[in-house]
């Protein structure tokens, strides 16, 4: 047992985190020293239902502004961060951050400080950033920048410009793959999965995934040989949960989103995406 000091904000915030009990959260603290991965890993052995949400801590408040070139085929998403919410829903700030992401498409800055270089209205964006934090008073800067180029890229604003979302694809950037590519985005928004497929989870995500399920399983009394036959299907369980194009569309559940892909276009697929978060 650890000998750290656990605090009552500490259990809490786990459990915010997780859903689990008061008590069951401070008793992963005190096992995991303290560690909040750690913790939660614990709690998941012990075969407790965990709520952990990837969360993306980008700003703390701001907008996400995703958008492509014309022939779909380049697309941005540039984060504009703020210190209010107040701020973040001021149109003014909003239009302000869409003539950023048109300077980055019409530049295709590689990042956010080739970004801040780039020419807008007779002077820097830098300049430009400085102008706007003059007038509102308050600390803003680009705290997310990405860039895709692929055969045809979608782009998708969610939830008030919290989050966007790019799609890049393996087939000409005509209308029907264009809509799926905004469909495959809509649904990155909604489920934020970790990787398009199998292939982009890391060994160590999946030494820790078997892991936990071998732990799971012990926990639920079963015997040892069976371990590793359930635990590869509660791995099997994962990538179907964590992975784009193995999850139900959400649109009809009778499909994979690979499958959906598919049905628009032969061989049509995601091959990455970018997915950027406000808060």
């Amino acid at each position: 047992m650890s000998s750290v000091t656990i605090s009552a904000a500490d259990v809490n915030k786990l459990r915010k985190q997780t859903g689990a009990g008061m008590m069951d959260c401070r008793k992963a603290l005190m096992e995991s020293d303290g560690d909040f991965e750690k913790a939660i890993d614990y709690l998941r052995k012990q075969g407790q239902k965990v709520a952990a949400k990837r969360e993306d801590r980008d700003a703390k408040e701001g907008v996400v502004i995703a958008k492509t070139t014309d022939d779909n085929t380049v697309g941005v998403i540039v984060g504009l961060s703020s210190e209010t919410d107040f701020v973040a829903k001021n149109q003014e700030f909003i239009d302000f951050a869409q003539s950023l992401a048109d300077v980055a498409l019409a530049n295709k800055s590689a990042n956010a400080d080739e970004l801040k270089a780039a020419s807008m209205d007779g002077a820097t964006v830098g300049e430009k950033l400085l102008e706007v934090v003059a007038k509102i008073g308050e600390k803003i800067d680009i705290n997310k920048y990405e860039i895709a180029t692929a055969e045809a890229v979608a782009a998708y604003i969610h939830a008030g410009y919290r989050i966007g979302v790019l799609v890049s694809m393996n087939k000409a950037a005509n209308e029907a793959n264009i809509a799926a590519g905004k469909d495959a985005a809509m649904q990155i928004a909604a489920m934020n999965p970790l990787a398009v497929n199998e292939d982009g989870i890391s060994d160590e995500m999946i030494a820790r995934e078997k892991e936990i399920a071998v732990e799971q399983i012990k926990a639920e009394g079963k015997p040892a040989e069976m371990a590793e036959k359930i635990a590869a299907g509660k791995l099997k369980k994962f990538f179907k949960e964590n992975t784009l194009l193995e999850q139900p569309f959400v649109k009809d559940n009778s499909l994979t989103v690979g499958a959906y892909m598919n049905s628009v276009e032969d061989g049509l697929t995601v091959t990455a995406f970018k997915r950027v978060a406000v808060g």
